[in-house]
């Protein structure tokens, strides 16, 4: 029997407080134990970049709320979030995984680092983008998205649209050609996006992990996730 794939999950922080303490949540673990993987989870120590790259076979990226640099946002835009040691860790490993062609997973905040470290532009707050926009920031807010035919995503979940939870302020607004989007909601926000030239590249703005365990069309994507690393044994 081959070996289950280590997935490294950089953890999340404390930034509405002070910083002090690594919080994330169990259900980024539950789902990726529940599709096959072993989790880890990784501190924002820059001497465990590469040991981590080269030992790990899949990499996720977890929700959070740091400030990204400012050139990652469109024109007079920029991040009011705390600055955290966590975003130049999280670029290194994220970076590293995919120069190795090894499966990235980004999640709400992951999506977001996904999309701008391959030419994306951000807004702050994207519910200043106009009336017509969803609310997307309440954990308790569900909306529709549709998945755009022919992505991966659209393989991997079997699904034109989905009903997805919504807890981001900031949103990507423009992706370059090294990405494509994978989903919208139907304001127009940007749900989802992958990256053509990597084997295994999905960054998705709602939080699938919620849903772990439950019977989830979402729960498809840590399995095709999972999948893509196992392959690497």
């Amino acid at each position: 029997m081959s070996p289950k794939p280590r997935i490294a999950v950089i953890m999340d922080e404390n930034t509405s407080s002070d910083g002090t303490r690594y919080e994330t949540t169990k259900a980024y673990f539950v789902a990726i134990q529940r599709a096959g993987g072993l989790p880890f989870g990784i501190p924002y120590i820059p001497e465990m970049i590469d040991p981590v790259v080269n030992e790990f076979d899949g990499f996720v990226s977890v929700g959070g709320r740091i400030r990204f640099p400012r050139d990652w946002y469109i024109a007079g835009d920029e991040s009011h979030y705390p600055s955290s040691e966590r975003l130049k860790v999280e670029q290194a490993l994220m970076r590293g995984f995919l120069e190795r062609d090894k499966p990235v997973l980004g999640i709400c905040n992951g999506m977001q680092m996904l999309a701008c470290l391959h030419g994306a532009r951000m807004v702050h707050e994207v519910r200043k983008s106009g009336p017509h926009i969803l609310t997307h920031d309440d954990r308790t807010a569900m909306h529709s998205i549709e998945i755009v035919s022919g992505t991966m995503l659209s393989r991997i979940l079997g699904a034109t649209r989905l009903e997805v939870n919504s807890r981001h302020q900031e949103a990507v607004v423009a992706v370059s050609d090294q990405a494509v989007i994978a989903a919208k909601a139907d304001d127009g926000v940007i749900e989802a996006v992958e990256i053509p030239s990597r084997r295994f590249a999905i960054g998705v703005q709602w939080h699938p992990e919620a849903f772990a365990t439950q019977d989830n069309p979402g729960n498809r994507l840590f399995s095709a996730f999972v999948q893509a690393a196992q392959q690497r044994h």
